[in-house]
C-alpha cells in the first residue's frame, strides 16, 4: 500500500492512522521498536473499510494488552492495529449472557460480573490481558478456561466480512484453538450462572491471593513464558526450568523471576535479543536435560 492510499484513507475516517509508532510502551515487557503504520480503529466501519482496502496487502498484527507480547527491537514491516475503546464496551442480556468487546480487560470483565451477580467469571480477574488475547490463545487458570464460559465469537476476515462463529464450532485445546490465524476477534458472548455477589467477591480474593503468592507482580513481565508441556510430562513446566537452568541466568536485563521462574523479567532495560536469547537458552537447556521440548506461550512479532 502507498502513503498516498493511508493518507487518503485517514481524511475518509474518524479513527487514527500513525506512521513508524513506538511500540515500547505497548506491552508488558517495555521492549521493542516501531511499527511501519498503528491502526487505532474507534468503530467497526473503519475496520471494515480499512481491512478491504488494505487487509490483503500487508502483514497485520492484532496487538491486546500487550501483555503476553515480545515485540522486536527492528520496525515491524507491516500493521498493528490496535482496537479502540469503543471495542471494549460490555452489556448483559436478560437471561445472564454477557456481551463483551474483544478489547475489554479480563479483569473489567470479571468485575462486571460480580456487579451484576453473575459467576464463572471469577477466575479472569486473574488474566491480565483482553478478550480477544483469550480468545485467541484460550487463556485460563485455576482449572478454568475462556472456552468454559463460551457461546460465540463475533469476527471479521481480513476482507472485512463480519461473521459469527459458535462455541461449538471451535476446537479449544490447551492454550490454543484451530479458528484461521488471520481472524480478528471482535466481541463474544459468554454465559455466566446467577450467583450472591459476596460468594463471586470471596472467590476472587482467593484467586488473587493464589496468583499473588506465587507469581511476580508490578514488574516488566509477560506472563508465562512457556506453555506446560502436557503430552510430554506430568510435570509443570517450571519445574522443568528449575530442574535444568541455573535460575540467575540473564542475559543483559533480561532474567528469570524468582518468584515464579517461567515468568522472564526485564530488569531494567533488555532488548529484544537479551529476552530472546533467554528464551532460547532455557529451551535448550531444558530440552538437553529432559529431551522435552518447551513451546512458547507469549507471541513474538518481529
Amino acid at each position: 500500500m502507498s502513503l498516498e492510499e493511508l493518507i487518503k484513507f485517514s481524511n475518509e475516517v474518524t479513527s487514527k492512522i500513525y506512521f513508524d509508532y513506538d511500540l515500547k510502551k505497548s506491552n508488558w515487557f517495555n521492549i521493542g521498536g516501531k511499527t511501519k503504520i498503528y491502526f487505532k480503529p474507534d468503530n467497526l466501519p473503519d475496520l471494515i473499510i480499512f481491512l478491504k482496502k488494505f487487509g490483503n496487502k500487508e502483514k497485520i498484527h492484532i496487538l491486546g494488552a500487550g501483555s503476553n507480547t515480545l515485540i522486536s527491537d527492528k520496525t515491524f514491516n507491516g500493521v498493528v492495529i490496535k482496537l479502540g475503546k469503543n471495542f471494549s464496551n460490555i452489556s448483559i442480556l436478560p437471561n445472564g449472557v454477557i456481551v463483551a468487546g474483544s478489547a475489554c480487560l479480563d479483569k473489567k470483565l470479571s468485575d462486571f460480573a460480580l456487579e451484576n451477580e453473575v459467576g464463572n467469571f471469577e477466575f479472569l480477574a486473574c488474566i491480565p490481558g483482553t478478550v480477544g488475547g483469550g480468545l485467541k490463545m484460550n487463556a485460563g487458570c485455576f482449572n478454568k478456561e475462556f472456552r468454559d464460559i463460551l457461546i460465540s465469537i463475533q469476527a471479521i476476515d481480513k476482507k472485512g466480512r463480519v461473521l459469527t462463529i459458535p462455541a461449538n464450532k471451535v476446537v479449544f485445546e490447551y492454550r490454543n484453538n484451530n479458528l484461521p490465524e488471520d481472524l480478528i476477534f471482535l466481541s463474544a458472548s459468554f454465559k455466566g450462572e446467577k450467583k450472591e455477589k459476596k460468594k463471586i467477591k470471596e472467590e476472587v480474593i482467593e484467586l488473587k491471593n493464589k496468583k499473588d503468592s506465587t507469581q511476580p507482580t508490578k514488574i516488566k513481565t509477560s506472563g508465562s513464558t512457556f506453555k506446560n508441556p502436557i503430552n510430554q510430562s506430568d510435570k509443570k513446566v517450571w519445574q522443568l526450568i528449575k530442574e535444568s537452568v541455573p535460575l540467575d541466568t540473564s542475559f543483559g536485563d533480561a532474567c528469570i523471576s524468582d518468584k515464579h521462574c517461567n515468568f522472564f523479567v526485564n530488569k531494567n532495560n533488555a532488548s529484544f535479543d537479551d529476552m530472546n536469547k533467554l528464551i532460547k537458552f532455557v529451551q535448550e537447556e531444558v530440552q538437553k536435560k529432559t529431551g522435552i521440548i518447551l513451546e512458547k506461550e507469549i507471541k513474538i512479532l518481529e
